[in-house]
This record gives structure tokens, sequence and C-alpha cells, in this order.
């Protein structure tokens, strides 16, 4: 039987980890994985040497020829898939088949039809299958899940939200994430907004069921890339199940932000505020009075207090946040049941929410968002 976890855990046995892409993100998995006290089996990447120099700076026992090789491997438990997002597919499933538990960056995939097989094939194996929407693990938007749902907030009547970085903000910047071929149909918003939308729906316990959106591609033309299609920014009107209605702001143009996620609920009572680049608090507004809640562990909810590793006046971060993601998913690995684990589930919401996005930036109408 599956137990409820109280605190940040790992399985007692030791998992071997697999890791498919060298780049940043799978420095941040290696990290998460070692944290939880995987074995770190290897890597495979687009190359034998690139998945040698991925083995070589992660730290990792072996460098596998092919990504084949490395799922084919026995004594790997859990595959992370670090790639470009119009790979996460096709290696989610062959992981999946081989009987292997998976943690699969964002988007899970660029369609929702295949999004929607992924979910139902790990559901048929029985299968850990997860998705590091990892702000989440923040202690303190845990904290503001908590009082919205123990009614602080009062009625939910708008919810506003941002997401806003500066790295491709001069016409030369670029990555491969600006090619369809690699980054799919959409970027900002199935790169960063994936995670405003899992943010906003996670903290309020609402869910956005119609939205109109507006899309912008700022440069056509970069360094290495032309006749760019995917968007630089996104701006969305969304209405919710419960009849709040709110806002959504996605750039990667926007000079000066680094990383700027943030989330505001707005309820009869009271609104609350998450900052990402401000973790350690949360501020809360009302009408006679507003203040800032710091992260104490002694004073949280028991599912915000549970993520919060170090005492008060310790800044954590996003590492922190992502360990904690990899130490829950390894538990349910192990049997567990840990709080608010984003799974494939999640994973294929994120991809509806993208495609109506798109929708609606082309057609220039509302779309109804799939359940």
């Amino acid at each position: 039987m599956a137990v409820m976890t109280s605190h940040v855990i790992a399985p007692t046995a030791t998992l071997r980890a697999g890791f498919v892409g060298g780049g940043f993100m799978a420095a941040v998995h290696s990290r998460g994985a070692r944290a939880a006290g995987a074995g770190l089996a290897g890597a495979a990447s687009s190359s034998p040497r690139s998945a040698r120099s991925a083995a070589d700076r992660l730290g990792l026992d072996t460098a596998f020829d092919s990504v084949d090789a490395l799922i084919a491997d026995a004594d790997i438990d859990v595959i992370h898939i670090c790639t470009p997002n119009t790979t996460h597919a096709s290696i989610a499933r062959a992981a999946l088949e081989a009987g292997k538990h998976v943690i699969c960056e964002k988007p899970l995939a660029t369609t929702s039809a295949d999004a929607a097989a992924l979910v139902e094939l790990a559901a048929e194996r029985g299968l850990v299958a997860a998705v590091p929407f990892v702000y989440r693990f923040h202690p303190m938007a845990r904290e503001a899940r908590a009082r919205v749902a123990r009614g602080e907030s009062g009625r939910l009547l708008s919810v506003h939200g941002a997401y806003l970085q500066d790295w491709l903000s001069d016409r030369h910047d670029d990555d491969w994430r600006v090619d369809v071929a690699l980054g799919g149909p959409s970027r900002a918003f199935a790169d960063i907004g994936s995670h405003l939308v899992d943010l906003a729906e996670f903290v309020s316990g609402d869910r956005i069921v119609r939205l109109n959106a507006s899309t912008r591609t700022v440069y056509e033309k970069r360094s290495t890339n032309a006749d760019i299609a995917t968007e630089d920014l996104v701006a969305v009107v969304i209405e919710l199940a419960s009849g709040a209605v709110g806002t959504l702001l996605v750039s990667q143009v926007a000079p000066g932000h680094k990383n700027g996620l943030s989330v505001e609920l707005s309820g009869t009572d009271a609104s609350i505020r998450f900052e990402q680049e401000h973790p350690e608090q949360l501020w809360i507004g009302r009408t006679d009075a507003s203040s800032i809640v710091e992260r104490d562990p002694a004073r949280l909810a028991p599912d915000a207090a549970r993520l919060a590793i170090v005492p008060a006046g310790h800044p954590m971060g996003y590492q922190d946040a992502f360990n904690a993601f990899i130490a829950d998913a390894y538990a349910a690995i192990g049997g567990a049941s840990p709080e608010g684990l984003p799974n494939f589930d999640d994973g294929l919401r994120a991809v509806r929410v993208t495609e109506a996005v798109l929708a609606s930036a082309a057609s220039g109408t509302w779309q109804e968002v799939a359940a």
C-alpha cells in the first residue's frame, strides 16, 4: 500500500539513474539525483563523444554510445530525459516500453496526442512518470497553496501571473529552442509559460477553461536561425472554472528580467503573491494592511514545512526545489505518494494549454481548454 510522505525522502534502495542529454538541465537533474542518493549510472547524448563529455562533466559512471544502449541497460531503474523538446516523446515511449521509470523535461511532447499516449502507457506499465514543474517545490509556493485551500484569501476573483526572461532580448541571441524542428511549434509558452500555468493552477486549486492569446515573434532572424516561427512573447487572458478571470504575460525578450516568475491570486478577503526570484517570502495583501510572511518551518503549513530543509534565515533556491522534486519522484518509485508530485498527466495538461494558446493566437478568438 502506498503511504503519504511527511518529509522529503528517497527510497531506501539505491536507484540507478541514467541521463539522456548533457547540457544545463542534465546537470541540474544529476545534482538532484545525487542529493537523493541515487547511483549515477551514465549518460547518452547526440553522439558517443558528447556522451563521454557529459559523463566526465557530471561525474557519471558510464558514457553510453547511444540512447538505445542506455535504455537497454538492465541496471538502470529511472531515466532522466534532458534533450531537445521534439525528442522527448519518442525517448519517453522507448524508456517506458523498456520498463523504466521516467523523469522527462517539459514539454512532455509537442502534441497532445503524443502526450496522452505517454500518460496511457505509463499507467498501463505501472511506472512512475514525472515532469519537473519544480516551482511547486518552493516551500513558500506550497504555503501559498495551503493558505488558499484553507480559505484565507476568500472566494477567488482574479489571477495575475508573469514569467519574464531576457536571455533572447538581443537580435543576435540564439538557441536551439528557436528552431521548430528542435523546440517544437511553441517556444516561450511551451518553455516557460507552462511553468506559469502549472504554478497558477497548483496554488489556486482552479483550472483555466477558456483563454484568448496574442503572440509576437520579435526577431524573425537571429545569429544562426532565420525565418523564425516560434514566439518570443505571449499575452493571455484567462477564465477559470470557478469564474475567476486573469492575465498571464510570458516573455523571453524582457530586458532586466532573468527569471521573473510570479503569481498573484486575489480573493474577496486577501491577495497572495509568490515570486520565484524572492522565494523566501509571500506577500499578503489586505484592504487594511499588507504583510510579508517569511519562510520559517515552525510557522508554515505541514506540506510547506516538509520542504523547508534548513532553518529560517538560511536561503533556499531553485536547486533546492529541484532536489525536492527528484527526491519525491524517487520516493514514488519506492511506493510512497508524495503530495503534489507533477506527473505525465500534468505534462499533458501543459501541452493542451499550449495548443489552446497557439490556436487562439492564430484565429484571434477565444479557445476552450481541454480538461
